[in-house]
């Protein structure tokens, strides 16, 4: 899919669709109007699960930085009108003979990578489909990518590689002990990611994240997953209706109202901390992880009073059984992704958290 840039260095501005085997030509033409010249290349980017909830902003972040995301994705849980800001390819991780056509056809000069199953329950049930997609997905994607050469990664990763925190706010170097098949999945291809920057080169980054939570503030993409699972969407499920409640499981934590703290962190700003990445590997950053969170918590009452308030609906919320393996907190320790990628999240209060979630809720439930 080629794309189409407008420059405006003259009081004419002329663009010109190219083929989408090339990164795309940003094109001007001079005042004087005598022919066109090609005044800069855009960079191609490949995002492997573009077509879902983060990768797909991800992918808007990556336009608006200028850059030309390609899409790569196998459509089992993303969707096609996610993808808005550059072509789609249809393929799966695994498949390195189609990952060696998308590359080559469009000459990607790195790679994000959001592909991946992240249900913790299915991980537990039915562990084979997450080492076969997490790990050796990523393993193809890996070694697509050493025969074409490319070096740069950035990896969606996660804060269930920690498991059970051991400190109020949890650092990079806390002791990584996960407690479920999709955490050490995800364990699995941090340390494979370290082999291969040793032994090819390869670099790259792995951003762990906390609680992804929000919309994109222009109301054009959001969470629509299925199941769902996260509690957000869930609370706002039950505002509009489509659930009678929302469950709260367990009230005797040891937090100030005794249920459950999260650190909740919006997509945008993960998607604008992705794109930081990528400039970092560029620049020469040293490789590793890097958490990705608020650094600050809120509990579930919490975001149930803030939804109420927000929606100006009533929330049912019942009591549940507390379920075993819910930490207290789980809180990042964000220093790392400040000093390194200068990253300062935009959206920080649940306010706008929920705020803009609430508004694609509505506008998805109104396209039901």
């Amino acid at each position: 899919m080629p794309c189409l840039m407008r420059a405006g260095f003259g009081s004419i501005a002329a663009a010109a669709r190219v083929s989408s085997r090339d990164p795309c030509i940003l094109l001007d033409q001079p005042q004087n109007g005598v022919g066109i010249q090609p005044q800069k290349r855009m960079s191609n980017v490949l995002v492997t699960g573009g077509a879902g909830y983060i990768g797909s902003h991800a992918c808007k972040a990556l336009a608006a930085a200028g850059y030309e995301p390609v899409t790569y994705d196998n459509l089992v849980y993303g969707h096609r009108s996610a993808v808005q800001w550059g072509p789609l390819e249809v393929g799966d991780t695994a498949d390195e003979e189609r990952l060696l056509k998308v590359i080559d056809r469009y000459r990607p000069v790195a790679a994000m990578h959001f592909a991946a199953y992240a249900y913790v329950g299915e991980s537990v049930t039915d562990p084979g489909k997450y080492y076969r997609n997490n790990v050796g997905g990523t393993v193809g994607l890996l070694e697509a990518m050493r025969k074409r050469e490319m070096n740069r990664l950035v990896f969606s990763s996660t804060c269930a590689t920690y498991g059970m925190p051991q400190t109020d706010r949890i650092g990079e170097d806390h002791p990584q002990t996960p407690i479920n098949p999709y955490g050490r999945s995800k364990l699995m291809v941090e340390a494979i990611l370290r082999d291969y920057d040793h032994a090819y080169g390869l670099r790259s980054l792995a951003l762990r994240y906390f609680n992804a939570a929000g919309a994109d503030p222009d109301g054009m993409i959001g969470e629509d997953h299925d199941p769902e699972t996260h509690l957000i969407p869930l609370v706002l499920d039950a505002a509009i209706g489509r659930r009678d409640h929302i469950t709260v499981f367990g009230h005797d934590y040891d937090t100030p109202d005794g249920t459950c703290i999260r650190d909740y962190i919006h997509v945008t700003d993960l998607a604008a901390a992705h794109v930081q990445a990528l400039d970092a590997l560029e620049r020469g950053e040293p490789t590793g992880a890097i958490n990705l969170g608020n650094g600050s918590g809120y509990s579930v009452t919490e975001v149930i009073e803030v939804a109420r308030k927000i929606t100006g609906l009533e929330i049912t919320s019942v009591s549940g059984e507390r379920r075993a393996g819910d930490p207290d907190r789980l809180v990042a320790a964000a220093g790392r992704a400040r000093d390194v990628l200068g990253w300062n999240p935009a959206y920080p209060d649940l306010e706008s958290i929920i705020g803009t979630a609430w508004t694609w809720h509505q506008r998805l439930t109104r396209a039901a």
